[in-house]
């Protein structure tokens, strides 16, 4: 970004002027509290895909409790990564979660060094057996994935990203923040397809709570003092906690349509589908380790070294469109330097736990804190706590799996199509008189678009891969276009 761009992001009035709480305020611990439970079951929505994923990668059966081991597993690990970001990273408000773009890796890594599931259970194998085989892939993933990620951290701390940043332009920043949302419509469709009316309306709930009784404040007690009783507060809680209101409303009208009967049998809407909530021990803490000794290939660290150039790409527009939500300058080069070695040490700790992915910041959450008005970094920090302990309650986290995905699409439609616009809001600061800078803007949306979708015809959907890894492949190859056709920032 030249000089004149930064001063111009610095000098800008905040689009968050209606904030209630800015980056440095401390919310009292309550709001805390309930702010960062939101924050959780946002980043829950979109992390919970890829363990499931994951299994069903490396040949779990359905009822096994490994499942809600891996569900654990991510969220105790994005707890810890989100902390230690928020804290001594980037320090601004960002969520830390599972990475879709190591799953492409993944199923090229899996394809080639492993059988597959069909021919693992024409064999017959004993429990102990299987429990090898699958703990075997999941060493192979987090060995790759682990050593991979010092690539990333020699980029942060030397210093390079900062070095790359005078070619990290408006034009770049504008494809990775808004791709993220445009590339996912259509994994929004498709899981909303399964049952429109229940996707619909808790999408309609969100857009109303959110947009329509924003200004709606309700008495609710506060604290209590000794001689006066419960204090009251006007709190509005339909700003700062509509999408949690939405989700937990809709998931209870699922559970009495589903005790009722009045979903028929098998239907994707019904909250009793699966048996992990039952079959998951209560308490279980990841740890180093847990699937055995990682192993390591060439070929395997190359791919998930692909798949975190495209994350730090996806993370520093990522870094700006938080700040700019937050209504603070441009995060200067040493604390993105510090982001990116922090998320690549994330990585480490991704592979070492065996969660199966590595991690980036979450798109998601900042849709999340334009909705709730609400940036502050205190909150994202008891977010971390929340993550920790629910990563620690199995049964918790097999109750998050147990969300009906139409629920789950609901929340794409809402939270994409801001992050969308959020990207797309950089464009003030590009001179659309030029028409170079037109050239390449269109030039590449289109591309990366174009290549999304030829990489997704190709995938196996059988598999449920999404499609944010192909959208973050394009973004590494897009990206890198942008910086050299926009010749160092005259974007």
């Amino acid at each position: 970004m030249s000089v004149k761009q930064r001063r111009n992001v610095e000098e800008l009035e905040p689009p968050s002027s209606e904030l209630l709480y800015g980056l440095e305020d401390n919310p009292p611990w309550y709001l805390c509290v309930l702010l960062g439970t939101q924050h959780f079951f946002t980043m829950v929505s979109t992390t919970i895909p890829i363990p499931f994923v994951l299994a069903s990668l490396v040949c779990l059966e359905p009822s096994d409790p490994a499942r809600s081991y891996l569900v654990s597993t991510i969220i105790f690990v994005s707890g810890l990564i989100t902390f230690l970001q928020s804290t001594i990273g980037v320090r601004l408000p960002i969520v830390q979660g599972g990475n879709f773009a190591y799953l492409i890796p993944t199923v090229a890594l899996l394809s080639a060094n492993f059988a597959s599931c069909e021919s693992q259970r024409a064999a017959n194998l004993t429990a102990a057996q299987q429990q090898e085989e699958w703990q075997a892939r999941m060493r192979a993933i987090q060995g790759n994935i682990a050593v991979s990620s010092v690539f990333q951290i020699i980029l942060g701390f030397t210093g390079v990203i900062g070095v790359m940043l005078k070619w990290i332009t408006p034009l770049t920043i504008i494809p990775t923040v808004s791709l993220v949302g445009l590339s996912l419509f259509d994994l929004a469709a498709d899981r909303s397809s399964q049952h429109w009316s229940v996707s619909m309306s808790t999408t309609v709930l969100m857009v109303l709570l959110s947009q329509y009784m924003k200004d709606v404040s309700l008495s609710l007690p506060t604290g209590y003092r000794r001689g006066y009783g419960f204090i009251y507060s006007e709190v509005q809680v339909f700003k700062m906690f509509s999408i949690i209101v939405a989700l937990l409303t809709s998931w209870l009208v699922c559970w009495v349509l589903t005790v009722t009967d009045t979903f028929p049998p098998g239907c994707p809407s019904r909250t009793d589908r699966s048996t992990l909530i039952s079959n998951t021990p209560w308490f279980r803490i990841p740890y180093p380790g847990q699937w055995g000794m990682p192993t390591v290939t060439v070929a395997g660290v190359l791919g998930m070294m692909v798949a975190g150039l495209a994350s730090i790409i996806e993370s520093v527009g990522d870094y700006y469109a938080t700040a700019r939500i937050c209504g603070t300058p441009a995060p200067p080069v040493h604390a993105i330097n510090r982001g990116v070695g922090i998320e690549g040490v994330g990585v480490t700790v991704a592979g070492l736990w065996g969660s199966g992915s590595g991690t980036n910041s979450y798109s998601e959450n900042l849709a999340a804190i334009t909705v709730t008005r609400v940036g502050s970094r205190r909150v994202i920090q008891m977010s971390a706590m929340v993550m920790l302990v629910a990563g620690s309650v199995c049964k918790f986290g097999a109750l998050c799996a147990s969300i009906p995905e139409p629920i789950v699409a609901s929340l794409y439609w809402i939270m994409f199509s801001l992050i969308t616009s959020v990207g797309l809001s950089t464009l003030q600061f590009v001179d659309l008189n030029s028409s170079r800078n037109l050239f390449v803007l269109g030039f590449t949306l289109f591309f990366s678009l174009s290549v999304s979708k030829e990489r997704r015809r190709n995938e196996d959907w059988s598999a449920g891969v999404p499609s944010k890894g192909t959208a973050s492949h394009a973004l590494a190859m897009t990206c890198p276009m942008a910086w050299m056709l926009s010749e160092g920032g005259s974007g």
